[in-house]
């Protein structure tokens, strides 16, 4: 996908980019690709791979969710800034909150950020499980999404804990993502979630599945959740 596919495309589904945003995914391509010899941000670094697999797949998730109104998003473990920053370039006036485990993609981040000249947009340095348990970011985002981190019943207990009541866990899967929604009911059940929607498109020229999973945060998650870091990993609710 080129520069031109990537701008009309999202202009068929109705996010029309001015050159300013344009110009901000073009840096964002060359710092990704500049960093990504510092160190491992992705294995995708040819630019069309990147506009289709990274900039557009992580918009896309606004084709089925209404990102124009005032949002608080939480991003977990968005790795090089997916799905966050895109979103957040194609939609300024959102408040964005980016939390990762590694120290080094959060400084990646943090120089994207003032380089893109991106406000409201916050960064931590922590593990999803510790993160949960503050009082000022537990259960207080209108949206929490996770794009490709872990298998559905583990990543529920990562972010059903830092939804509100009434907001929305959203997880970007693939195809796998059927099976997953099976085998995470108890999970869902025990943090106060319930699957709403599960949209799916084919990604452009690649034609491949991705999943949208809508979990709506139906009641409070109870406080021993999420457990110790690394207990939801090796051992699913």
């Amino acid at each position: 996908m080129n520069k031109t596919q990537f701008h009309m495309s999202l202009a068929e589904k109705g996010i029309v980019l001015n050159d300013t945003q344009m110009n901000q995914f073009e840096l964002y391509y060359r710092e990704l690709v500049e960093w990504n010899n510092k160190m491992n941000l992705t294995a995708i670094t040819e630019e069309e791979a990147v506009y289709l697999k990274h900039f557009y797949d992580s918009i896309s998730a606004a084709f089925f969710h209404d990102f124009t109104k005032p949002l608080r998003l939480v991003d977990v473990g968005a790795g090089a800034g997916f799905p966050s920053i895109p979103i957040k370039i194609c939609f300024p006036h959102l408040h964005v909150t980016i939390v990762d485990s590694l120290n080094k993609r959060i400084s990646f981040l943090q120089h994207l950020a003032t380089t893109l000249n991106l406000k409201d947009v916050s960064f931590f340095h922590d593990r999803a499980e510790a993160f949960a348990k503050k009082k000022e970011h537990r259960e207080s985002y209108d949206l929490v999404i996770a794009r490709a981190v872990a298998r559905m019943p583990v990543l529920a207990e990562l972010c059903l804990p830092l939804a509100k009541v009434g907001g929305l866990f959203l997880a970007m899967k693939g195809p796998e993502v059927v099976n997953e929604i099976a085998d995470s009911k108890k999970a869902l059940s025990t943090l106060g979630g319930e699957v709403v929607r599960n949209e799916s498109l084919l990604l452009p020229f690649e034609e491949s599945t991705r999943h949208f999973v809508f979990v709506a945060k139906r009641k409070k998650t109870p406080n021993t959740y999420p457990r110790k870091p690394g207990t939801p990993n090796k051992q699913p609710l």
